[in-house]
């Protein structure tokens, strides 16, 4: 299955590449002109990701000649299941060099970050830093509190931030990774904390998003707002 979709995906970037090269400018003010493109981008963008910067455009779009010509391939079938094996194989080579490089960068930040004056490391392997103190109470693992946060990459790139949007959020403790389910029960409300979290207490291996590459420590800025009275709260049930 993943060599079929890594097929479809050269095929049509190969598509792309093939018209550019037919004619000096693309046309792009229809909308399937420019959704088109879009398909175009995001492909060539996600096989760049791959490491996949020596196709041949020029090989990609006769194969899609052959095809809609119906003429007869120029490669059996056992040949192209070799080659797409191969890349497949190249690419998760590559991605776990990534994912390697990536832990050891995280490590070597955690073990800089930690010998900062205010900043504790837990048992667990989370850091955190006090930024400002409050005297409210503490959340237990049941309970749903309101948050602000910012979440960054440790060179500073945010990934996501209730802050930029302007709206704080309510959240479970215990529904969130497990660096925020310690962190938060450390804080008390009205407290802000600095999270310095390891990928095993964030999403490790398995990114959610491309914003955050694999085995990334995460950084968060966390406002604890309040803590929600769940007594007061619809009962979904009803």
């Amino acid at each position: 299955m993943r060599q079929h979709r890594l097929a479809a995906a050269v095929a049509l970037v190969g598509l792309v590449l093939a018209g550019c090269d037919k004619q000096a400018a693309v046309e792009l003010k229809t909308p399937a002109q420019k959704a088109s493109y879009g398909i175009g981008l995001n492909m060539g963008k996600s096989l760049a990701q791959e490491g996949m910067d020596d196709l041949d455009s020029k090989a990609v779009a006769q194969g899609i000649e052959d095809a809609l010509g119906k003429k007869e391939q120029k490669l059996k079938d056992e040949e192209l299941v070799e080659a797409f094996a191969f890349l497949q194989k190249r690419a998760e080579e590559r991605m776990a060099k990534l994912n390697e490089e990536s832990a050891a960068a995280g490590k070597k930040f955690l073990e800089e970050n930690g010998k900062r004056d205010g900043v504790t490391t837990t048992a667990s392997g989370l850091q955190y830093e006090v930024v400002t103190k409050a005297g409210g109470a503490q959340p237990k693992p049941t309970d749903v509190v309101t948050v602000h946060y910012e979440g960054r990459l440790t060179d500073g790139q945010v990934f996501d931030s209730s802050i930029e949007r302007g709206s704080p959020i309510d959240l479970p403790v215990s529904g969130v990774i497990p660096g925020w389910v310690e962190g938060l029960q450390l804080m008390h409300v009205g407290e802000k904390y600095k999270f310095y979290i390891p990928s095993e207490l964030a999403y490790g291996e398995q990114s959610p998003s491309p914003a955050i590459p694999a085995n990334s420590v995460l950084v968060f800025d966390v406002e604890l707002i309040g803590i929600k009275d769940t007594a007061q709260q619809p009962d979904p049930q009803q």
